[in-house]
């Protein structure tokens, strides 16, 4: 990728971030901190990776992605809205009765969402069940699931890593969130879950670090990830929970709280001054 591209996918990721906020300040609820640790990496699945088509949201050629750590869905919705699935103003509405975008993400009622998800580990099970069929089908869509590191302590999530190496599904992206922090505070003060590389390793999988905010890291992942023949590849992304907000960034408080009017404020003005500094308008 030059430099420009690299702009651009910087430019959607916070824009993907102001979303997020804007759904979780109008709601008065939602996970702000691990949608905006995920933004970059789901900003470069639908912008740069995924074969999909937003005017055909169903259609069966489609590269699927799952959001295991279904939660932290404001920044996908935002990034579903700026790739052209539907209206940025339905963010707006975010958690209201009646209205598209729930708490967790619908398939049933939301373009673009490809697996209902909220019961963690129950994400990861499904994007393996996707690949499955893909093999069986003689299909070459491709499958990414992205993983919060607390998720990572569910039984469920290790059942799923077993059978996706014991079926070889190379057609499998994994993709855990290491941000550090889960709900209750630090992952590792929780239940530790390091070596993770290891783990997925003994698992049969091929395993990539990198540095979830940075695109170049995420490119070549995803593109090594492509030459994998035979087993699923694990893709473990460092991140910053509450990445691109000052006060929310490595703030296990921000897991599950909306901010006010003032803290929308101020979010709002420091990502949209990234973005002006990025277009080159200060």
């Amino acid at each position: 990728m030059d430099s420009s591209e690299i702009r651009q996918l910087k430019i959607l990721a916070a824009k993907s971030r102001m979303g997020a906020i804007l759904g979780t300040y109008h709601a008065k609820s939602g996970h702000p901190g691990g949608s905006l640790s995920a933004a970059d990496i789901m900003t470069y699945l639908y912008f740069k990776e995924m074969n999909v088509k937003p005017e055909q949201p169903k259609w069966e050629d489609r590269d699927r992605f799952v959001l295991s750590k279904g939660h932290c869905c404001p920044s996908l919705y935002a990034i579903l809205a700026l790739k052209g699935y539907f209206e940025w103003d339905e963010l707006k509405v975010l958690r209201h009765v009646g209205a598209m975008l729930q708490g967790h993400p619908d398939m049933k009622g939301t373009p673009g969402i490809d697996m209902s998800t909220g019961s963690l580990g129950q994400g990861i099970s499904a994007a393996c069940g996707m690949a499955l069929a893909a093999k069986l089908d003689n299909k070459d869509y491709r499958v990414y699931t992205l993983l919060g590191d607390g998720e990572v302590e569910e039984g469920q999530v290790w059942e799923a890593a077993m059978f996706a190496s014991h079926q070889n599904l190379d057609n499998l992206v994994v993709i855990v969130d290491q941000n550090g922090l889960q709900i209750d505070g630090p992952v590792e003060e929780i239940a530790g879950i390091e070596p993770l590389d290891k783990k997925f390793e003994s698992f049969g999988f091929e395993v990539i670090k990198i540095d979830g905010h940075n695109f170049e890291e995420i490119k070549s992942a995803l593109d090594k990830a492509k030459t994998i023949k035979g087993k699923p590849t694990a893709i473990l992304a460092k991140t910053i929970k509450g990445k691109g907000v000052s006060f929310m960034e490595n703030q296990v408080g921000w897991h599950g709280t909306a901010p006010n009017k003032e803290q929308y404020e101020q979010a709002t003005a420091e990502l949209q001054a990234e973005i002006d500094r990025l277009e080159g308008n200060c």
